[in-house]
């Protein structure tokens, strides 16, 4: 029989994300840059341990009608099928099709943040998605319905006691349409997710690993992105 332990790997997955956290707190003197840091250390979480199908960035995101978004900290979107994502000097540019998830992550999660998150996220999910008929040899399969994307916040820490009660249940509460947040981490207490139209919220010691599985889970029911209209998007070659 084996040494190793399932549930001891997975507790050091969590204090590892929660120690980088920590350290980007204490050490990191101006504010950009823990944010920065921050942000990394989520991406390279994703990165890391969601399948590959799966890419994670931080990014605006575009439509086919040339509208943007606001730039996202973290944007976890499609690589598989997907055939356009424009880089320029590190800056990503995400066409809407491809995105599965947006999330915003500061040191810690209070009523403004969490605002703040809000209008991120929908100006994410206001953008417009096209979806084509699948072609495959026997004919075309129907359009594809559009995935719901997946709204979020990541966290180390919260500025309410105690950190996953009626205030955070309350404040999430505060945008239930294009600025839902469906799930988040605050990684020194818990997480939640949005069930059957309740937030449930989590008290958990290995926080940042419950709530990856809790993503990946999601991601999974979402399916795969509908196929793009690259043409809607070529019409600006020709402005």
């Amino acid at each position: 029989m084996s040494d190793w332990s399932l549930s001891t790997l997975l507790t050091h997955l969590h204090k590892d994300i929660e120690r980088k956290l920590n350290a980007a707190r204490e050490t990191m003197g101006h504010p950009g840059t823990k944010g920065d840091c921050s942000e990394n250390i989520w991406l390279e979480l994703f990165n890391s341990y969601l399948p590959e199908r799966y890419r994670a960035s931080k990014a605006h995101v575009v439509d086919s009608n040339g509208k943007f978004s606001d730039q996202l900290d973290v944007v976890i979107y499609d690589r598989q099928y997907s055939p356009f994502v424009f880089q320029l000097n590190e800056q990503i540019i995400i066409p809407a099709e491809s995105v599965y998830a947006v999330f915003e992550t500061k040191q810690s999660v209070n009523a403004s943040m969490i605002e703040y998150a809000q209008k991120k996220v929908a100006s994410v999910r206001s953008l417009h998605r096209t979806s084509l008929p699948i072609p495959y040899a026997g004919g075309t399969y129907p359009s594809k319905p559009l995935i719901p994307i997946i709204g979020g916040i990541l966290s180390l820490e919260s500025d309410w006691s105690p950190a996953l009660g009626d205030s955070l249940s309350e404040h999430l509460g505060s945008d239930i349409n294009n600025g839902l947040l469906d799930i988040g981490c605050v990684a020194s207490h818990g997480y939640f997710h949005l069930e059957e139209n309740e937030f449930v919220l989590l008290s958990e010691e290995k926080a940042a690993t419950a709530f990856l599985f809790k993503l990946i889970s999601k991601l999974q029911f979402s399916g795969t992105v509908p196929m793009i209209d690259i043409e809607a998007y070529g019409k600006w070659v020709l402005e």
